[in-house]
């Protein structure tokens, strides 16, 4: 079954943002709507496709500044997960207070893990995947087997857990218990900044939580002696 997406990336640190649509029915969800407003809603219309919901994977700035403007203009609800609440209504929390232009985001649907949604004759699967952030979600189409997985895995890496809400060992978990063990080899990965990945890769190729480092990788987190990867 075929499907429309684009990725814009954008702002200072060219995350992704996405326009995933259904041909059949020409409506479109954004995801991660994280600046320029104007430049999104160029390449919505562009496409040709209604966009009727807006998803954000977590609450940093760089993933909502131009949330709350697109959701204005095409009049449309933003989803997040429900832990990310106070994330979100915090500019220091969610590091924009820093960067001169504090964004909070409190007028949200929030998402439980495992809630299933019907956008635009999607069917789109909310996992929870803490770790990045207390909040994180990634969100599943199972009929195209595509993951939009924030900052939680990128091609070859993890993301960070030194800001606000993060920790490491969560993350490792939330990738091997919650995507590892439970989505098909196929899916498709398209992270939060940089390019697109897929499982049956990052199983093998992850330096960071492939299934034969995992246990070790937790034995030396534990007792310090653990590096990252550069």
């Amino acid at each position: 079954m075929e499907y429309f997406l684009k990725i814009i990336p954008v702002g200072e640190l060219q995350e992704n943002c996405s326009i995933v649509g259904n041909p059949k029915t020409m409506e479109a969800v954004i995801i991660d709507p994280g600046a320029q407003p104007a430049k999104i809603k160029k390449a919505v219309n562009d496409s040709g496709y209604k966009p009727v919901a807006i998803l954000i994977t977590h609450g940093h700035f760089d993933h909502i500044g131009a949330a709350a403007d697109l959701a204005e203009s095409y009049g449309i609800t933003v989803y997040a997960g429900e832990d990310e609440k106070e994330l979100l209504a915090d500019p220091d929390l969610n590091s924009s207070a820093k960067y001169g232009e504090p964004i909070t985001l409190t007028d949200v649907t929030w998402l439980a893990d495992e809630q299933v949604l019907m956008l635009g004759g999607m069917m789109i699967t909310v996992l929870k995947t803490p770790g990045h952030t207390i909040g994180s979600v990634s969100y599943v189409f199972p009929v195209w087997q595509i993951m939009f997985s924030g900052d939680l895995l990128f091609l070859e890496a993890v993301g960070r857990t030194d800001l606000p809400t993060g920790d490491w060992d969560t993350l490792i978990s939330s990738v091997i218990d919650k995507i590892y063990d439970n989505l098909p080899l196929e899916t498709i990965v398209i992270p939060g900044h940089g390019p697109g990945t897929n499982l049956e890769y990052e199983k093998r190729n992850n330096p960071y939580i492939a299934p034969e480092l995992a246990h070790k990788i937790r034995e030396m987190k534990r007792n310090g002696t653990y590096v990252k990867p550069e």
